[in-house]
């Protein structure tokens, strides 16, 4: 059984969530996982868990900025979408998106951005590219948007 949560700091899965991350194959993880520790989000702000029979399977995050500069006014981000291997090809990264635009849509958001270097990846969720931008880290990336409102 596939579960999709929605946490903050404190919840019963984001110790599980943080140690994924933190040694997780992808070079972003660490990072996350310090944030978590830090609990370095605003207060809407939230981290996603997907879980597969009750053990944490991936994650994502919906926050103010990503590693867009803040020159530009986009908001929000889903980020740090990722997925542990041996839970891939089950449309987890599909599912979180889907329960981080539901809750950016309560929120009141009428879209959403993503950030990524993927080509053709995010597209088939229904996102659309508004082109290439300058990240914070100097370096280019495609930036992806989607209407809340599907």
């Amino acid at each position: 059984m596939v579960e999709i949560y929605s946490m903050t700091q404190g919840h019963c899965y984001w110790n599980e969530t943080l140690s994924l991350a933190a040694n997780c194959s992808w070079k972003a993880g660490p990072y996350l996982a310090e944030k978590m520790k830090k609990n370095e989000f605003a207060e809407w702000e939230r981290v996603f868990a997907a879980c597969v029979d009750g053990k944490v399977a991936g994650f994502c995050t919906l926050t103010e900025k990503d590693e867009l500069s803040s020159k530009y006014k986009y908001t929000p981000f889903i980020g740090f979408v990722f997925v542990d291997e041996q839970y891939r090809g089950k449309r987890l990264p599909e599912r979180m998106i889907k329960n981080a635009i539901s809750y950016a849509r309560t929120l009141g958001y009428e879209k959403i951005y993503i950030m990524s270097g993927e080509i053709g990846l995010y597209e088939k969720y229904g996102f659309a590219k508004l082109g290439d931008f300058e990240t914070i880290y100097g370096t280019i990336d495609q930036l992806f948007v989607m209407p809340t409102l599907l």
